[in-house]
């Protein structure tokens, strides 16, 4: 069921390690085009030098310097962006302004590939690290009042075990890209995204 334009939230991207917000230029294009506002910040620093906490401050510092505190939002993060947002979430009262939220294939769990290298905010990503464990520790308190998306790919290299990025709540969505990188501009993803924004928010969120 799509949403009138007059009704739809600001949307706000949170990119991934090493990214900037310009790796969501497709998804930004294709989001704007079917009549959303779309805003993105870039991460500082994007490289895992920084604690996820501080990054997480950061995008609770965009959202109450660029919208009212009566403006509900609709909040994206990809790979390493999805645990930033969920710490958001979870930890610094996003959960009251954001109504839809999509984790795009995030190490929610944990990835192997995070032991490669000892950058702080790395090391938070690595499976049963004391981060995410209290991260996933209340998740159903915390993320249960609003919509909740969760996608993620099978194929996917960076997180390890793909199936990592997956979390008990929500809408699960698998999609078969082959990439990681290509989840956040894969047509099937984006599609994806429309449909999940357009969803009606829970009744019992003002």
């Amino acid at each position: 069921m799509m949403i009138n334009s007059h009704q739809r939230n600001p949307v706000l991207l949170v990119h991934g390690l090493y990214d900037t917000l310009a790796k969501f230029n497709t998804m930004t294009d294709y989001l704007t085009r079917m009549g959303w506002s779309v805003h993105r910040l870039n991460l500082k620093p994007n490289n895992g030098d920084g604690h996820l906490e501080h990054l997480a401050q950061q995008v609770a510092d965009y959202i109450n310097n660029n919208f009212s505190q009566k403006q509900s939002i609709d909040l994206i993060g990809f790979s390493m962006g999805g645990v930033v947002t969920r710490y958001y979430l979870q930890r610094l009262g996003g959960v009251d302004r954001v109504q839809r939220y999509i984790n795009i294939s995030a190490p929610n769990n944990g990835t192997l590939t995070a032991y490669a290298l000892p950058n702080p905010g790395i090391r938070q990503m690595r499976p049963n690290s004391e981060f995410l464990n209290q991260l996933n520790h209340d998740i159903p308190k915390s993320l249960e009042k609003i919509n909740v998306t969760v996608m993620w790919t099978p194929y996917d290299l960076m997180i390890l075990p793909a199936n990592s990025s997956k979390i008990n709540l929500g809408n699960e969505i698998k999609i078969p890209v082959l990439v990681h990188e290509w989840m956040v501009k894969d047509m099937r993803t984006l599609t994806a995204i429309s449909q999940a924004l357009s969803e009606p928010i829970k009744s019992y969120i003002n």
